[in-house]
């Protein structure tokens, strides 16, 4: 695989059932996407088809989908990614029972020992997120 200068890598809870987590993996995907600020490091691509027909920002950047089926092993990730001044977006569980749409003050009944992490998407410096994710394996 070619090495870009960032890596775009989400580790997912493999005891989430798909549905659920592929819905978790959109938000995050969206929300890392609106938070980066210089969206060049994407490497944003758009592509033409033999029709004319456009296909736009598609990323060049492979988005690399791991899992764990350790879901304390997300907590540990996202320790690590803050100590490491990586860029990240995570999901906490329980966003399913207040709903995305309900009062954000609803979370704040959450500690941080009792949250379930679906997962968290990360875009950083390619040598730090792979250190960082070497210990998961492919979603396959």
């Amino acid at each position: 695989m070619q090495k870009y200068p960032h890596k775009l890598v989400a580790v997912l809870n493999g005891n989430v059932g798909t549905g659920i987590i592929m819905n978790a993996l959109a938000h995050m995907a969206l929300g890392l996407g609106a938070s980066v600020e210089d969206k060049a490091g994407f490497r944003f691509v758009d592509y033409a088809d033999g029709d004319g027909n456009s296909h736009a920002n598609i990323s060049e950047l492979p988005f690399i989908i791991l899992k764990t089926k350790n879901p304390e092993e997300l907590k540990e990730l996202r320790k690590e990614l803050i100590d490491r001044n990586v860029r990240f977006v995570d999901f906490p569980g329980f966003i399913n029972s207040i709903g995305t749409f309900e009062s954000p003050e609803k979370s704040r009944q959450f500690k941080g020992e009792n949250i379930e992490y679906y997962g968290i998407a990360m875009y950083g410096d390619w040598d730090v997120v792979s250190e960082l994710t070497k210990r998961f394996s492919l979603w396959r």
